[in-house]
């Protein structure tokens, strides 16, 4: 079971409000490219996010806006901004570590920084194809000089999604990937 891999550095998601307060009343973000997910991409507008030890400049606002304000990092950034988030799914916010985020016009703060859980995104026809079901839990074993084999990776189906699996920056690092290489999914 095969499957391409993404590589997910650190990134923001904003709800609306938030958006207005970070880079003014009407503001509307802008598309900098698509994302391999349908609907999604990555926007031309940056933020810093400010922790108790420090502050990580230029991070990646990605869209659409959402119903919450999302904070994505690895848990090397979490030493440098001096936070302890919890790894989650993306959408659960349970726990998440207060940062603020500052932009051009403004700032906030919200609960909302956490280390996204390795995952894998299907279709149910690929989901089918590959015996995948939702919310269960695969392993994903990984070639090369640094291979190895990456557990707990969460299977998320959709219609909405293309088959991919996104790690963050951390898991990529250790194992030496980049975007695009492959990997094999195991039950």
């Amino acid at each position: 079971m095969s499957v391409k891999i993404g590589v997910s550095a650190r990134h923001v998601h904003l709800t609306k409000e938030d958006v207005q307060i970070l880079f003014g009343r009407n503001y509307e973000l802008s598309k900098k490219s698509d994302l391999s997910q349908p609907g999604q991409f990555s926007c031309t507008e940056q933020v810093t996010l400010k922790g108790p030890k420090s502050f990580i400049e230029k991070v990646r606002i990605l869209g659409p806006e959402r119903n919450e304000t999302q904070v994505e990092i690895s848990k090397t950034d979490s030493y440098v901004l001096g936070i302890n988030p919890p790894v989650r799914n993306s959408g659960d916010l349970k726990d998440a570590s207060e940062i603020t985020i500052i932009g051009p016009c403004g700032k906030i703060t919200r609960k909302a920084a956490i280390i996204s859980t390795r995952h894998v995104h299907a279709n149910r026809k690929e989901a089918l194809k590959h015996g995948l079901l939702d919310k269960e839990f695969v392993s994903l074993v990984v070639k090369g000089i640094k291979g190895g084999i990456l557990e707990n990776v969460f299977v998320r189906i959709s219609e909405n999604y293309s088959y991919e699996v996104h790690l963050d920056t951390d898991d990529a690092n250790a194992f030496l990937i980049k975007n695009g290489d492959e990997a094999e999914i195991i039950k």
